[in-house]
C-alpha cells in the first residue's frame, strides 16, 4: 500500500547489502576482541582482530566483484576500521599491561587510538582527490590500520610464545604504540600487495614459502606471526627506497619528454592509473 504524500519505497538489490553484511561482522569480531580483553581471554582477544582483519580485507573485493559499491559502505567500513582497529587493540593493551603505567598507559593508548582516527580521516578526506601516478599504486601511504593493529599486538603475540616477561613491560609496549601511532599517521610509502604481479618463474616458489608458513601457523602459531610482524617492520625501509627510486626515475623521464609528449602521457596516466592505496 501506497501511503498518500509519499513515493514508492525504494528497493536495494542485495548486490550492495552482502559487502555491508561482511562488514557488520568484522566490526563485530572488533568489538568482541575487547569483551575478550576485558574477560582476561587475550589470545582470544588477539584472534578476534585478525578476524576482523581477514573480514575487512574482503569486504571491499567483495563489493567491487559485485558491483555494490557505495558511500554509506565506505562510511561504514570507516567506522569499522576505527572500532576494530583503534578502539580494540588500545583497550586490549591497557587491561593486558599499560594499566601498569598508570596515567602514561592510558595516555598511550589514547594515542593509538587518536592516530587511527586521524588516518581513516585523512583518508576519506583524500578519496575526492587526483589520482596518484600509475607507477605508485603498489604502495600505502602510511601504516594502514589493520596492519597498525597486528603490529602494535606484536609484544602481545610473542609473549604468548615465549614465557619472559620482557613482552609484557608497559614500556616495551609503550615504545611499539608511539611507533605504530606515527607509522598510521606519517606519508612514508609502504607496500600494498593487493596488485602486485608475481613473475611467473616465482609462482612455484611463492606456492611452496605459502605452504610451509601455514604448516608453521598451525604448528607454531604465535612465534610465526610474530616473525611475520618483524619482517612486514624491516621491510619498511625497503618500500621507502623503492618507492623514491620509482618517484626518481619517474621524474627524470617526464624531464626528458617534450612538452606536447608529457601531457599526452599525462593524460593516459589519467585514465590507466589505480592509485595510491591509502588505506
Amino acid at each position: 500500500m501506497i501511503i498518500p504524500g509519499q513515493g514508492k519505497l525504494k528497493t536495494l538489490s542485495f548486490n550492495k547489502i552482502i559487502p555491508n553484511i561482511v562488514t557488520l561482522l568484522a566490526l563485530s569480531a572488533g568489538l568482541t576482541s575487547i569483551r575478550f580483553g576485558l574477560r582476561g581471554e587475550f589470545e582470544s582477544a588477539v584472534l578476534a582482530i585478525f578476524l576482523a582483519a581477514v573480514l575487512d580485507g574482503i569486504d571491499g573485493r567483495i563489493a567491487r566483484m559485485l558491483k555494490g559499491t557505495t558511500k554509506f559502505g565506505a562510511e561504514l567500513d570507516s567506522l569499522s576500521d576505527f572500532i576494530s582497529f583503534g578502539v580494540a587493540p588500545a583497550v586490549i593493551l591497557y587491561m593486558w599491561t599499560l594499566q601498569g603505567a598508570g596515567g602514561i598507559g592510558w595516555a598511550l593508548s589514547l594515542l593509538l587510538a587518536v592516530c587511527a582516527a586521524l588516518r581513516l580521516a585523512r583518508f576519506n578526506t583524500m578519496l575526492g582527490e587526483p589520482d596518484p601516478p600509475s607507477w605508485a599504486h603498489n604502495y600505502f601511504v602510511g601504516v594502514p590500520a589493520p596492519a597498525g593493529a597486528f603490529l602494535v599486538l606484536l609484544p602481545m603475540v610473542m609473549s604468548f610464545h615465549f614465557d619472559s616477561g620482557f613482552f609484557e613491560s608497559p614500556w616495551v609496549v609503550g615504545v611499539f604504540v608511539i611507533t605504530v601511532s606515527f607509522l598510521m599517521v606519517s606519508r612514508v610509502p609502504t607496500y600494498s600487495f593487493k596488485r602486485f604481479r608475481v613473475p611467473a618463474v616465482w609462482v612455484l616458489p611463492l606456492m611452496i614459502v605459502v605452504g610451509l608458513l601455514a604448516a608453521f601457523l598451525v604448528t607454531e602459531p604465535w612465534a610465526t606471526l610474530g616473525v611475520i610482524g618483524l619482517i612486514y617492520l624491516a621491510g619498511i625501509p625497503f618500500s621507502m627506497r623503492s618507492y623514491r627510486g620509482l618517484q626518481s626515475r619517474a621524474a627524470a623521464h617526464a624531464g626528458t619528454l617534450p612538452p606536447e609528449d608529457e601531457d599526452t602521457d599525462e593524460d593516459e596516466d589519467e585514465d590507466e592509473a589505480v592509485g595510491v592505496r591509502r588505506d
